[in-house]
């Protein structure tokens, strides 16, 4: 498989990663799908522009050199642009069922796995300029009680993102992160469903008072974090570098 505008997206099975697999594909570039379920990696391949194109692997991030032997298996030649957008998220309780090894090793040593296992394939690549865009979340910035590990991870990433940015410079390599806030896929619906379970309330009034921190008091739609991830991997885009940007409907402004 070789084609000079090949992408890699990871966590592709289902919301943003999905949304984003398929803005990239109608933008006619090459996708590869990884992440761990095999089955929803197909579902997405089946919804893209020109399907047959593009390639599922299934891959667990946390286990380095993983991905590197899922893209030889593939005979890729070269990736024009990394989305590391796979993670988990839910609450970590220290010692009682803890998930704080889980979520960590996921969000922050997968990323970080990921885009090692990557470099070798964006710096082969031809182009100008290369692109890595690191999916993150608003609580990278903020606190949330019970969700230690998954803040952790998130901020984590934006240590990531700034120290690869400078690192990778000199090959004209661009990484970028993007902070989501609440955006409208299952994760989130999963935790507004612990959040009315924990207040004892319904999932309608979890919502109601989530959005009371939220100005525009609604949710992002996946494709719109697709279209923002879209602009930053373009040809159109050959400046943003090291940069952290927000969308979340003005729930935080920094």
């Amino acid at each position: 498989m070789e084609n000079t505008k090949t992408i890699l997206v990871t966590g592709a099975g289902s919301g943003i990663g999905r949304a984003i697999a398929q803005r990239l594909s109608k933008d006619s570039y090459p996708l590869i799908l990884l992440g761990r379920n095999l089955d929803t990696l197909e579902k997405t391949k089946s919804s893209l522009e020109d399907s047959e194109k593009h390639h599922c692997v299934s891959c667990d991030i946390r286990l380095p050199k993983n991905i590197a032997k899922a893209l030889d298996k593939i005979k890729i030649n070269s990736l024009y642009a990394l989305v590391a957008n796979a993670g988990v998220g839910g609450e970590n309780s220290y010692l009682s069922n803890d998930r704080w090894h889980e979520i960590i090793e996921t969000n922050l040593t997968g990323t970080y796995n990921t885009i090692q296992d990557g470099l070798p394939y964006l710096k082969k690549n031809k182009a100008p300029f290369k692109k890595i865009v690191i999916l993150t979340s608003i609580l990278a910035r903020l606190g949330v009680p019970g969700y230690s590990a998954y803040c952790a991870s998130k901020a984590g990433l934006l240590g990531l993102n700034r120290s690869l940015a400078i690192e990778l410079a000199q090959d004209k390599i661009l990484v970028n992160a993007l902070c989501p806030g609440w955006v409208d896929t299952e994760m989130a619906h999963e935790g507004l469903r612990a959040f009315s379970e924990n207040l004892n309330i319904s999932k309608e009034s979890a919502f109601e008072q989530a959005m009371n921190d939220v100005p525009l008091r609604k949710m992002s739609e996946p494709d719109e974090i697709a279209q923002l991830t879209s602009f930053l991997i373009s040809d159109a885009q050959t400046s943003i570098t090291g940069q952290t940007l927000d969308i979340n409907n003005g729930a935080m402004m920094p």
